[in-house]
Parts: C-alpha cells; sequence; structure tokens
C-alpha cells in the first residue's frame, strides 16, 4: 500500500510539473482561448460570409439566420455558464472549447445541408458564450491585484487578435484559391494547440480532486439557489442593474449589424478594390486590440460609467459614418470606430455590473452577458428586414446608431440613479 501511494505521489508530481503558473504567460494563453472562441468561434463568420454567400447561393436573409442563430446560441451559453460551480469552471471550459474547436472545423465538410448548418452555429455560439466567461473567470482569478488591471486586457486583447487573424487567414487563403471550407478546416487546426494550453493552466486542486456525490444537487434545489441569489444580488440594486442591462441589451444590438455585415458591405460598395471587405475586416481587428488599454486609461481617470457614456456616443457616430459619407471613408471610419468601442463597451460594463454587488459578480455578469446575447440575435434579423430586395444596409445601421443612443440615455439615468443611492447610504 505505501508502495501504490508513492507510486501514485510521483505521478502526480511529474503531472503537477507541467502545470504554468507563470501570470504573463496565463495572460497569453487567455487571449489565445478568447481569440479561438470568441475571433474564430464567433468572427471568422464574419470575414468569410461573402464567400459563403457567393458559393452557397444564400440569401442575405439566410445569412442573417446564420448570424442569428449564433448569437442565440451564445445566449444559451452564457445562461449555462451560469450555473456552472467553480469547482467545474476548468473542466466546462475544456469541454466547450473542444466543441468550438470541432464546431470550426466541421465546416469543411462539403454539401451539408441548411439544417446542419443551423445546428452547427448554434453550438458554436453556445461555445463561445460558455467559453468566454469561464475563461476569463478562469484565467482573471490567476492574476494578482497588482497585475489584473494589465494582464486582463492582455487577455481580452484575444478577441482583436481573433478578428485580426479571421481577416488575414480569409485573405491569404482566398488568395491561394481556397475558400471558405478550407479556411474553417485551417482555423480548426490553428487551434488545436489551445486545448493543451489550458490544461498547462488548469488548477492544481483538479489533478487529484474526484467527484463527490454529495455536492451534486438536484435541479429544483439548483432552481431553488439561483433564485435565493439572484433576490439577494439584485436586493437595493433593481433599477440601476434593469437600466445598465437593457442599455447592454441595446448595445449588443447596436454594433452587431457592422460586425455581421461589413466586409458584405464593402464588397458592394468598393467594388474596383479587390479583397476590400478583409482589409477593412483586419481594421476592426487591430483597433479592437487598442481598445482595452486606450479605455482601461481612461476609465482610471473619469471612471467607467462616463467612459462607457463616451463610448456608445462614439459608436452610434460610426453606425451613421457610413451613412452620411459614400465611399471607403465612412466604411473604414465604420471599422476603426467599432473595434475601438466594442471590446472597450464590453469590458467597461461587465466591470460596472459586478461593481454593483461584488459578492454576486459571476451572476451579474451572467445577466449581462444574456441581455448583450438577446440584443445581438434580434439585430442581424431586423438589419435583413430592412435591407430589402436591394440588400442596402443603410436602414440597418441608422436603427442601430439610434439603438444606441437610447442605450446612451438609460445609461446616463444608470448614473444618476447610482449616485442617488451612494448619496442615501452617505
Amino acid at each position: 500500500m505505501p508502495q501504490n501511494g508513492s507510486v501514485m505521489m510521483t505521478a502526480l508530481k511529474s503531472r503537477a510539473a507541467i502545470v504554468i503558473t507563470n501570470e504573463t504567460l496565463i495572460a497569453l494563453i487567455g487571449m489565445y482561448c478568447m481569440a479561438v472562441v470568441m475571433g474564430f468561434g464567433r468572427f471568422l463568420f464574419t470575414a468569410t460570409l461573402p464567400d459563403i454567400m457567393i458559393q452557397l447561393s444564400l440569401s442575405t436573409t439566410i445569412a442573417g439566420w446564420l448570424a442569428s442563430i449564433n448569437y442565440i446560441g451564445y445566449f444559451i451559453g452564457a445562461l449555462i455558464a451560469m450555473f456552472v460551480p467553480p469547482r467545474l469552471t476548468w473542466h466546462m471550459l475544456i469541454l466547450w472549447t473542444i466543441v468550438s474547436v470541432i464546431t470550426t472545423m466541421l465546416l469543411v465538410v462539403p454539401n451539408m445541408s441548411l439544417n446542419l448548418w443551423y445546428v452547427i452555429r448554434l453550438l458554436s455560439g453556445i461555445a463561445s458564450g460558455v467559453a468566454m466567461i469561464l475563461s476569463s473567470s478562469l484565467v482573471i482569478q490567476s492574476f494578482s491585484v497588482e497585475r489584473r488591471s494589465v494582464l486582463s486586457a492582455v487577455h481580452y486583447a484575444g478577441i482583436g487578435v481573433g478578428i485580426s487573424a479571421s481577416a488575414i487567414l480569409t485573405w491569404w487563403l482566398l488568395t491561394i484559391g481556397y475558400h471558405f471550407d478550407v479556411i474553417w478546416l485551417v482555423a480548426g487546426m490553428i487551434s488545436l494547440p489551445v486545448l493543451w494550453l489550458l490544461y498547462a493552466i488548469r488548477p492544481i486542486d483538479s489533478i487529484v480532486s474526484k467527484p463527490d456525490n454529495n455536492q451534486t444537487s438536484s435541479l429544483h434545489q439548483t432552481y431553488i439557489n439561483f433564485k435565493r441569489s439572484l433576490y439577494e444580488a439584485l436586493a437595493g440594486h433593481s433599477k440601476p442593474v434593469a437600466l445598465l442591462l437593457t442599455s447592454y441589451m441595446l448595445a449588443g444590438f447596436g454594433y452587431i449589424t457592422s460586425a455581421t455585415f461589413l466586409p458584405v458591405m464593402a464588397a458592394q460598395r468598393l467594388t474596383t478594390q479587390n479583397s476590400a471587405g478583409l482589409s477593412i475586416w483586419l481594421v476592426v481587428g487591430i483597433f479592437a486590440m487598442l481598445s482595452n488599454p486606450i479605455w482601461g486609461a481612461l476609465a482610471k481617470r473619469i471612471g467607467e460609467v462616463k467612459t462607457l457614456m463616451g463610448l456608445t456616443l462614439l459608436q452610434a457616430f460610426g453606425m451613421y459614418l457610413p451613412i452620411g459619407i459614400d465611399g471607403a471613408i465612412g466604411l473604414y471610419g465604420n471599422a476603426m470606430i467599432l473595434g475601438l468601442t466594442f471590446v472597450g463597451m464590453v469590458s467597461m460594463t461587465l466591470t460596472i455590473i459586478k461593481n454593483i454587488n461584488p459578492i454576486y459578480s459571476n451572476l451579474l455578469i451572467g445577466l449581462a452577458t444574456l441581455a448583450y446575447a438577446i440584443g445581438q440575435f434580434i439585430g442581424p434579423l431586423v438589419t435583413v428586414a430592412l435591407a430589402g430586395e436591394n440588400d442596402n444596409f443603410n436602414a440597418g445601421l441608422l436603427v442601430a446608431a439610434i439603438g444606441l443612443l437610447i442605450g446612451l440615455i438609460l445609461v446616463f439615468f444608470f448614473w444618476r440613479q447610482t449616485n442617488r443611492l451612494q448619496q442615501t447610504i452617505i
């Protein structure tokens, strides 16, 4: 028995030796994970959409539904993530990252039915929703307080890295004669190493822990616990939370028109420029990488709420640019502002809402992500409905800008409400 125990401890030590604990490396792995599950899992669709529509003879309406089904999957994924207990965070992250990689590679299968496309894009959305929330939870809690702000920006920069990579990969493979199917396969192959790296940052406890059947609760008990937690999280904060969630839903609705159809708009309008859509999408990715450091520095000076209001106004202006300015200037301006603002708006909103009641930060972040996903689901459907037979996206951009301005007003009222609550407490 002692010999068996010795062998087991030796094995555990050898396995523990490959656990990565360096904070900078963990941040880079988190960035890679975000690039895979968000940059590829969600936004590679945008980069390849013009080619998908041509190769499969898809209408704008079908393209809009394929986008929206992915976003409703994101909604479901956020809902799942809210119920994941902390002890299972890493295990569920690994599982759904595997699903993300597989669903990316599956789009290489030829002659798939449209229904199968819907299923794959739905699963991909679920994987993105779960993995985005759980990777952020796992990675950010590994950082020391002193370095958390800087390293969190590195982690979230993965969204911009993934968008940039999706543009470069798509441009390269289209240039040498391949199409969307090979692009998705290569993206999946590029994603595979993230699984080993996520294994290397697993919590040490997972090496020796075993499932405890006594910790397994019934669905009914889980529901009761969730309802109690929700009540406690919102106690005394229901109005400001409602204002912020509604504004965040409008933020999801506002940005998604460009985030889904910008390369298609570029292909329509810049017919003399080869790969205009991918160049513009690359601009989105580059500016998305810059977003968090810029707005994080501003938020330290003026606060997250004022920064969020500025970002919302700027994004609304960006949505109007392709309407007010014809040609490349309007589209590239929209791309720059989209990249600069949407990641920053996510970061600011999630920081604000988790600080409302830090004890229930995961629950509040989950609620916010659900609201954002609802806006993203509705956005493409409204856009294609307004586009009409001529596929004119101006009406969709205008409605998006109006939605963002309404969201700005709601954030202002949120700011006033929270100020009143603070004065009451004082």
